[in-house]
């Protein structure tokens, strides 16, 4: 399952999936990590939380960021969800069509049992038709 967060700059979004991860950790029985483009908010997720900057591994565009996911993935089977902060900058996707990656996205988290929770830049109105659905938060 994926699910978006979605919103200008600057209207929230991260402290609304930073909200749902710390709600999540204590729910589940299963692990949980956090991608963002930096450490800046280490100290605002819960413990237990793996937070993964993804800036330092020099992930040059989309597809690479979904063999990022896949490898993380193979390596944590007790892996249960997966949250993308910055989701635009990090899957290297400003100024591109996302639809095309929230797919593989979609058929990932199918074919691996791990839900992902993105956080994306962008006004619900402009999302392709078949993201709408997907979407939790609109701010």
């Amino acid at each position: 399952m994926v699910q978006l967060i979605v919103g200008e700059k600057g209207k929230g979004k991260t402290k609304h999936l930073l909200d749902k991860v710390n709600n999540e950790i204590k729910e589940i029985s299963g692990n949980i990590v956090y991608l963002d483009k930096s450490t800046k908010h280490m100290y605002e997720l819960n413990n237990k939380v793996r937070l993964i900057d993804v800036s330092q591994f020099l992930i040059d565009n989309s597809d690479e960021f979904v063999g990022f996911v896949k490898g993380i993935i193979s390596q944590d089977h007790d892996l249960q969800q997966m949250y993308f902060d910055s989701f635009l900058k990090i899957a290297c996707l400003e100024g591109q069509d996302i639809t095309p990656a929230i797919e593989k996205l979609k058929k990932v988290s199918a074919a691996s049992g791990v839900d992902f929770v993105l956080s994306i830049s962008v006004s619900a109105d402009s999302m392709d038709a078949s993201l709408k659905d997907d979407v939790i938060v609109a701010l």
